[in-house]
């Protein structure tokens, strides 16, 4: 019996670790069969009308809720789920970016924009399910977690002057919201490494490995963002279910010396280019962890628009040329590859035309293939991005370093009246707008100061404000708040807000290294609350497997960012530490080292010593002819003999020094105190 329980045991132990490696490999599963942890790879490529390319990288990575304490993750990252979990957040969102986000040319009402354009340097804001009395402290300790994370300073963020509390100007607004800013932050490969390593894959396989640093990093713009939303258990003892979106949006400019020889002497076409071109890469096949692969390439509505009229110029036909069987290769430009499926946008009262979305599946691609999705132009296109209702920018009003104000100015992007139809012109029609403005302490606003033209006109405070919500700044302790709801006539050309402020001063160790350059005042948020960057496409079967996709057709509130302002301040001259710390140094090193010399020094010694030694050097021979020429003259021979004066005379010079230093040292002192 035994020898029959041994082969037995044996093979329950083979299958047990064949299960357990089928586990490890391919996740957790549950009751219905289906996969607990998921995680998808999408990219999308869009032409811009400044013969540049937009590149969007579009990550997520979910984790369902679990009774494992945020211990065990087949895909998941474990270091988010533990953030999570020890420090109670609701929802999150971090970002990296350099450069600003071109609005006028790139857009600002699509999905992209709204969602993906951020200020420079590195934004955090962070929700969190916790009692009042501990956000403060959770936000501190999960600024150093994510410094030490991603190789930044946002550590920094962790001082009640660098972040604040926003009410209701901010779109995930509740009073359990924190955000704050660094400007000034560099982002480099350091940032983008830490990034990565939350990919299953990593940059080794699948769309990650278009990701070649020195390619992204010449680009105009780029900005790495994560976002993490905590969905509910719904039962006690587990915990909740995590969603991790990561986003990586670059605007580069294609090699068209190198891409596009053949209209090297064309001026106004748009630059063709290549995967391989721009990244350097190739896709050879899909993450296999990935549920799904896919690139899209889009084309918006200006561009399609565009295209249909040169089309319909050219050909007289009113054939849709962009969504026949032989539309990769039209008259306008030529795709390197078949798409698998052509998305088309649902039409709207926002815009007559539709935007055209391609589809390429990567599974079918491999080492064998590699996927080089590539654009050839053939005839110049020149066409604009859909704006948003009103263009953001600020500046800074006066001169001297005590003084100045602050500027937000709004002009029409005549989107407005397509915006709003038929009711444009009426006068009960009306634009909302929030305005979300945080100042650093050391910049004192009055907020009394608080001036609104429209249309250059001076308007009335309360005939514009809808609603106003202020929190003063306190010196070292907190910034200040500004947020607001204006309301605005639909047929507005511009509108301006002014407000005055003094510039405060800072102790010395306040400053920081380059205080000359001057100091930042992070950029204001401006949002349209009436209006919804989404995108709808006819193809809803498919779409609920790609969250790039569903993430288009979600209502996200139209949103800009401002430019990051430079305030110069009033800095001391930095040098003159260093000029009397050496100035006293040198003084002090004189005094005690002449007074050290003339305590330390022996003159009678001194003397004896000369007096031996030159002794010492005088042979027999020379004294005995020196006193035989002393007799033949008939004098006595007399020994060398020190001057008897020199004694006394060398202690009073030694004693009128030590008093010379000691007045010099007590008139200094005296003076400097």
């Amino acid at each position: 019996m035994a020898l029959l329980r041994r082969p037995l045991l044996l093979l329950l132990l083979i299958v047990t670790h064949q299960f357990l490696q089928f586990r490890i490999a391919f996740g957790s599963v549950n009751e219905e069969g289906q996969k607990q942890e998921e995680f998808y790879e999408e990219l999308l490529l869009k032409p811009l009308p400044d013969r540049k390319l937009l590149t969007h990288f579009h990550f997520q990575s979910s984790a369902p809720p679990s009774t494992s304490n945020g211990r065990h993750h087949h895909l998941f990252p474990k270091a988010i789920s533990q953030l999570v979990l020890k420090f109670q957040v609701k929802e999150m969102e971090l970002s990296f970016t350099q450069g600003r986000w071109n609005y006028e040319s790139w857009g600002g009402f699509d999905p992209i924009p709204s969602s993906n354009a951020k200020p420079p340097g590195v934004e955090l804001w962070a929700v969190f399910d916790a009692p009042q009395h501990l956000i403060d402290a959770l936000w501190k300790n999960l600024t150093h977690t994510l410094s030490g994370l991603f190789c930044a300073s946002i550590n920094f963020l962790e001082s009640s002057t660098a972040y604040s509390a926003p009410e209701w100007s901010f779109p995930p607004a509740s009073g359990k919201l924190r955000y704050g800013t660094l400007p000034r932050e560099a982002v480099c490969t350091e940032n983008l490494t830490p990034w990565l390593k939350l990919l299953p894959c990593r940059d080794k396989a699948g769309i990650s490995m278009l990701l070649d640093r020195p390619s992204i990093y010449r680009g105009f713009y780029h900005s790495q963002r994560l976002h993490l939303t905590s969905t509910g258990s719904g039962s006690e003892g587990m915990d909740p279910g995590i969603i991790l979106e990561q986003t990586l949006t670059v605007v580069l400019q294609p090699d068209s010396q190198r891409a596009s020889l053949a209209h090297a002497s064309e001026k106004h076409i748009q630059p063709s280019w290549s995967l391989s071109s721009i990244f350097g890469k190739q896709i050879c096949g899909r993450c296999v962890l990935a549920e799904t692969s896919n690139v899209y390439f889009l084309l918006d509505r200006g561009l399609v628009a565009e295209l249909e009229h040169i089309h319909k110029e050219n050909e007289k036909s009113e054939e849709n040329v962009l969504i026949s069987e032989k539309f990769w290769n039209n008259p306008s430009f030529e795709l390197s590859a078949k798409p698998d499926r052509i998305f088309i946008e649902e039409s709207s009262l926002l815009s007559k035309n539709a935007s055209v979305l391609y589809k390429f599946e990567i599974e079918k691609y491999g080492e064998s293939e590699p996927f080089d999705l590539g654009l050839f132009w053939k005839t110049p296109v020149v066409w604009l991005c859909q704006q948003a209702p009103l263009h953001a920018n600020r500046f800074l009003m006066g001169s001297g370093n005590e003084r100045g104000a602050i500027a937000i100015s709004l002009k029409s992007t005549q989107s407005s009246e397509g915006f709003m139809g038929s009711n444009s012109n009426d006068e009960r029609c009306e634009l909302r707008v929030d305005v979300f403005q945080v100042v650093p302490w050391y910049v004192k606003v009055y907020f009394h100061s608080l001036q609104v033209f429209v249309d250059q006109q001076p308007k009335a405070v309360s005939d514009i404000i809808e609603k106003i919500h202020v929190s003063p700044s306190k010196d070292k302790v907190s910034p200040g708040v500004m947020e607001l709801v204006l309301t605005l006539p639909c047929s507005v050309s511009s509108a301006v807000l002014t407000i005055e402020f003094d510039k405060g001063f800072l102790h010395i160790d306040e400053y920081p290294p380059d205080a000359n350059q001057g100091f930042d005042i992070p950029s204001a948020i401006v949002s349209f609350p009436d209006f919804h960057a989404r995108m709808v496409f006819l193809e809803n079967d498919s779409l609920n497997k790609s969250p790039l996709l569903s993430k288009f057709q979600e209502k996200s509130p139209v949103m800009s960012y401002t430019e990051v302002l430079l305030v110069p301040l009033t800095t001391p001259d930095f040098s003159m530490p260093y000029n009397v710390i050496t100035i006293t140094c040198t003084v002090f090193a004189l005094y005690f080292g002449s007074l050290l010399n003339a305590l330390r020094r022996r003159v009678a010694e001194e003397e004896r010593f000369l007096k031996d030694k030159a002794a010492k050097k005088m042979d027999r021979i020379p004294l005995l002819l020196s006193k035989l020429s002393a007799k033949l003259r008939g004098r006595h021979l007399e020994g060398p003999q020190a001057p008897p004066a020199s004694s006394s005379f060398i202690n009073s010079k030694l004693v009128l020094k030590v008093i010379l230093i000691a007045g010099l040292a007590v008139y200094w002192q005296y003076y400097f105190s």
